[in-house]
């Protein structure tokens, strides 16, 4: 088994959101993109509440605070999607529409 030794932890300097795709720009100069799909707060979020977004532990993740959605910039490159349950998600999405 490989494992993978980083010499300094990831960070997140720059966000991206559009209709298709997720991209975080990291202080390395690498570029992490992964699919709206795997966010869905984020892909049933307006562009101006995607585009509202600030950096967690100086970019070590990133919260959008009119969609209460917090993402690991570990776990973007590791390619994990959302963890929240389909119940919660829903719930969520009920207290939208009826907002």
């Amino acid at each position: 088994m490989t494992t993978l030794v980083l010499e300094a932890e990831p960070l997140a300097a720059r966000v991206e959101v559009d209709e298709a795709r997720l991209t975080v720009h990291l202080t390395d100069g690498r570029l992490v993109a992964v699919p709206l799909d795997w966010y869905p707060r984020l892909k049933h979020g307006t562009p101006a509440e995607r585009a509202r977004w600030e950096l967690i532990a100086d970019g070590e993740g990133i919260h959008w605070p009119d969609l209460d959605e917090d993402i690991e910039v570990q776990g973007l490159i590791e390619g994990r999607r959302s963890g929240e349950s389909q119940r919660s998600f829903e719930r969520w999405l009920h207290e939208r529409v009826d907002q």
